[in-house]
């Protein structure tokens, strides 16, 4: 990585050229100035304290009221953050080998910057595991020019100072002892530091937890090194199995019809944008004239996709599932093991490890060409694929558990974002103008939730296709329809976009999710179910946990795992 002198009188440089050529050779020549490794370190670690870090001093100065009273703080900050990246790049201050790894962590804290800046997130191990399991569709929808322009701006000059600077070699053993004073060095003025200010430094970080996540690029580098490490821990836990004792129940015994129930977990829905709850416009027309029932007060597990998916299918719940020891065989498992077909379609990144051990396949696997060109774009299907050949994918499942019900799971895309208006077919384009960048703060607010409410509209049309679907089912089954979302979504409110905060700092509208049921008469007659006991409970608090529990009761699946207080529908179960 190194470029030529830059020519004393290139071919262009005329008399109006001249005075900005020389000073574009005054400025290479500075910045091939010799220096040390630990030299270059301890610059580049300056240089990303001042200009990638924009993000934490705005958050500071939101935080810390008055300029006199958070100005202490924000020193301490800054030094505690320049010390914490000379400690980490001690380590590689050698010289050579080096430079492409010094750009990388530029290059790392230059995106970090972008997306901190654009929506609003926080670089903490979720965010981090989030971005390490994106897709290259869910990818494409957050690059564009406004990016490259915002890393170009933080990347352009330590790129081509990290061209130039020549860096004299040393001897091993003196370049281990350099390093080990400046990591020594680093660690003694970050201790000075904290106890010369813990008593601003420690109630400014405990309540305000989210600076430490905007330290860039420390937290990033943390985040996602934390991130590769954990899963490599979770891989050597044991499996604790779930299906032992799983049986299918009274009902099952000489039934006319096996129950058919679909389960669809949604993408990115806030339920106070849902019309059935109440939301000031009717986003959810065609499942109003269906007549769902519809949740209002439900919560979920985490408020991104990989924290809430393997979550909700748990039968630990969220504070247990948090903080266990061990993995478990989740919901789709015990259906199976309870001798009943499951299958899971998926129309998003995947299940997160939730359908590893049970029939899954892919929405767009089933599409002929013309289907692919009608729903897909660029490789992204609409979630109207999840419904393309699901009479012959229920054919293949195993005909002894078919017998006995199915459990079809079918992953939307929903309302993921920022490409908003990806969501949503041209016929389903109920409001506009809409949001068509993915720099949302560039939109106007009403054009931003048009966009989304467009997406929660062509859910609700997903949705009663599928009821539709069932309805031509109940010849050979007693059918039903679940419906939770994974999270919910910022829409700028608080100045926050899209999803994957803190749980504990997210605000409720990343965790407010939509939850509805649609259930024919056989199928409520076989669980004795009351509906106007159902419609009464409608406002209940609700969460993620309850899911485990109450499709177990709806499929009529005995258990040892089963908890009836957390069946949502267990109360409204008549004796026959």
């Amino acid at each position: 990585m190194a470029f030529s002198t830059l020519s004393p009188r290139p071919a262009f440089a005329g008399s109006l050229l001249q005075p900005v050529w020389q000073l574009l050779r005054r400025i290479d020549g500075w910045l091939a100035r010799p220096l040390s490794a630990q030299q270059v370190v301890l610059r580049l670690a300056l240089y990303l304290a001042l200009v990638a870090n924009v993000p934490l001093w705005l958050q500071l100065a939101r935080v810390g009221g008055a300029p006199s009273l958070y100005l202490r703080s924000g020193l301490a900050l800054a030094l505690l953050l320049v010390c914490g990246q000379v400690a980490i790049l001690a380590f590689t201050a050698w010289t050579r080998g080096m430079r492409l790894v010094w750009w990388l962590v530029a290059a790392v804290a230059a995106l970090a910057q972008y997306y901190m800046l654009t929506y609003s997130v926080v670089m903490d191990p979720g965010m981090a595991a989030n971005v390490l399991q994106t897709d290259l569709h869910e990818v494409r929808d957050l690059l564009g020019a406004r990016m490259a322009l915002a890393v170009l701006a933080v990347l352009a000059l330590p790129t081509w100072w990290l061209a130039r600077v020549r860096i004299p070699a040393l001897p091993v053993l003196r370049q281990v002892a350099r390093n080990l004073v400046l990591l020594a060095l680093a660690l003694a003025v970050a201790g000075a530091t904290v106890l010369v200010d813990a008593r601003d430094l420690a109630p400014l970080m405990r309540n305000h937890p989210q600076l430490r996540y905007l330290m860039n690029p420390l937290a990033s580098l943390y985040s996602t090194a934390t991130a590769l490490v954990r899963p490599a821990f979770a891989r050597s836990r044991t499996l604790v199995p779930m299906g032992a004792g799983a049986a299918l129940g009274a009902s099952h015994a000489g039934q006319a019809r096996p129950p058919l129930l679909v389960l669809v977990v949604g993408e990115t829905a806030r339920a106070d944008h849902f019309g059935l709850n109440s939301y000031g416009r009717d986003t959810t027309p065609e499942l109003a004239r269906r007549g769902v029932l519809s949740w209002g007060n439900v919560r979920s597990c985490g408020t991104s996709t990989l924290a809430s998916l393997p979550c909700m299918f748990s039968p630990l719940g969220k504070a247990a599932f948090e903080s266990r020891k061990a993995d478990t065989e989740n919901l789709l498992d015990v259906v199976q093991a309870a001798g009943m077909a499951v299958l899971w379609v998926d129309n998003q990144s995947g299940c997160k490890g939730v359908c590893e051990r049970v029939p899954h396949a892919q929405a767009v696997d089933a599409l002929s060409p013309a289907q692919r060109q009608q729903l897909c774009d660029g490789g992204e299907c609409r979630d109207e694929a999840l419904l393309v050949g699901l009479d012959a994918r229920l054919a293949a499942l195993p005909p002894a558990q078919r017998a006995a019900g199915v459990l079809l799971v079918l992953h939307q895309m929903g309302s993921h974002g920022p490409a908003y208006h990806k969501r949503s077919g041209q016929n389903q384009k109920v409001f506009l103008p809409e949001c068509r960048t993915e720099v949302l703060a560039d939109c106007a607010h009403g054009e931003l939730v048009n966009a989304y409410d467009n997406s929660i509209a062509a859910t609700d049309a997903f949705l009663a296709h599928t009821i539709d679907w069932l309805r031509t089912r109940t010849a050979d089954y007693d059918t039903g329809l679940l419906y939770l979302s994974d999270h919910g979504e910022s829409l700028g409110e608080y100045g926050l976009f899209l999803h994957g905060m803190p749980y504990a700092m997210a605000p409720d509208v990343q965790k407010h999710v939509p939850m509805i049921a649609w259930l024919d008469a056989p199928l409520r007659q076989r669980q004795h179910l009351d509906v106007a006991c159902l419609e009464t409970g409608r406002q209940a608090p609700l969460t993620h946990d309850n899911l485990y529990h109450t499709v177990l009761g709806a499929l009529d699946v005995r258990s040892p795992s089963y908890r009836p207080e957390l069946d949502a529908w267990a109360s409204c179960r008549r004796a026959s």
